[in-house]
């Protein structure tokens, strides 16, 4: 299998994933691919090793971030489509990654209290909001368990909730940011990620990527500020 089958397969997912807001059946990968079944699993088993996809332990399509196909704390609306936000930053990630779509309204709940949260995100400027996201996993163990890590990037009322929730939880305290820095470190994170050739950044990248949009410290993988 050349690496040209293995991207059509990953536009694929990606692409039904923006549309539909569910990942595609192994029968639509084989039929809008062209591929047999097996080349179809063995390109997501490539797709999986390098992270630009996450499989369950049954083999069926997880994650595609920013989409999710498992709920994770985040509902994403908007104009014709409902997909599961597969955390904060990738819930907030979505309106910039679809062109078509100039603002969602992402849907959650407090972890700390269980308070309903409904947030406008736009394409052209951050939301102006109260609320803090808590992010609980340094970005260089959250492959350890991506989907765990995902799960515990969520949205609180306040500082004095995420206080509570890791008393409860028995938790670390990971990175606290508000919700117009939360907006810019997912404005441009997944860029290019539903056309041909895109390439996720690797660990230096990433990090002058984190450092541009204003995040600092070893949980970024950079030096104290």
């Amino acid at each position: 299998m050349d690496t040209e089958q293995v991207e059509d397969v990953r536009l694929v997912v990606y692409r039904a994933f923006a549309s539909d807001g569910a990942p595609p059946s192994r029968v639509d990968l084989a039929r809008r691919t062209g591929l047999a079944p097996t080349e179809v699993d063995e390109a997501l088993r490539r797709l999986h090793e390098h992270r630009d996809l996450v499989l369950g332990p049954d083999g069926q399509i997880v994650m595609a971030h920013p989409f999710s196909a498992v709920p994770l704390g985040f509902s994403v609306m908007g104009r014709r489509t409902l997909w599961w936000g597969g955390c904060a930053w990738d819930s907030f990630a979505i309106p910039h990654l679809l062109p078509e779509e100039d603002e969602v309204l992402v849907a959650t709940r407090c972890p700390g209290c269980g308070a309903p949260h409904a947030v406008v995100v736009r394409r052209d400027a951050p939301p102006e909001s109260d609320l803090v996201a808590h992010f609980l996993t340094p970005v260089d163990r959250v492959w350890d368990d991506v989907v765990r890590a995902c799960g515990n990037q969520r949205i609180f009322c306040a500082e004095t909730c995420v206080t509570n929730w890791l008393e409860r939880t028995r938790s670390d305290r990971g990175c606290v940011m508000d919700l117009p820095q939360l907006w810019r470190l997912a404005r441009g994170w997944y860029a290019g990620r539903l056309d041909r050739g895109y390439q996720r950044r690797e660990p230096s990248a990433a990090a002058e990527y984190f450092h541009e949009v204003g995040l600092r410290g070893p949980f970024w993988g950079l030096p104290r500020a």
